[in-house]
């Protein structure tokens, strides 16, 4: 059986206070629907660089992540230039923006 669905206000606040915990930086870019709202988390390294991040759920029906951008490193222009892309898409998206050095992520959470 897969694991309910939590509220995207909810995933959003839990994520942000989680990764914040060791005094990274941790933002809230974009704020979406509060019920309905997907996430993407952008995994910020400190030269600019970034990944992104979308929900997935795995074969289980359990919550997974996958990098969304692809394997490489975006520009700060490519990842503005993604992120516009999404949102026109799903207006009701919500936007973290995470430090990451070295793209590990500061929140737990199953890659796939």
């Amino acid at each position: 059986m897969s694991a309910p669905r939590l509220r995207a206000d909810i995933a959003a606040k839990a994520i942000l206070r989680e990764a914040g915990r060791d005094g990274q930086s941790a933002m809230l870019i974009h704020k979406g629907a509060s019920e309905a709202g997907s996430l993407l988390v952008v995994l910020l390294e400190r030269d600019g660089s970034a990944m992104i991040l979308s929900q997935t759920r795995t074969t289980n029906g359990d919550p997974a992540w996958f990098f969304s951008s692809g394997e490489i490193p975006l520009t700060v222009k490519e990842t503005g230039q993604y992120i516009e892309r999404q949102r026109r898409y799903d207006p009701d998206l919500w936007v973290l923006e995470l430090e990451a050095p070295g793209f590990r992520l500061p929140f737990e959470a199953t890659l796939v």
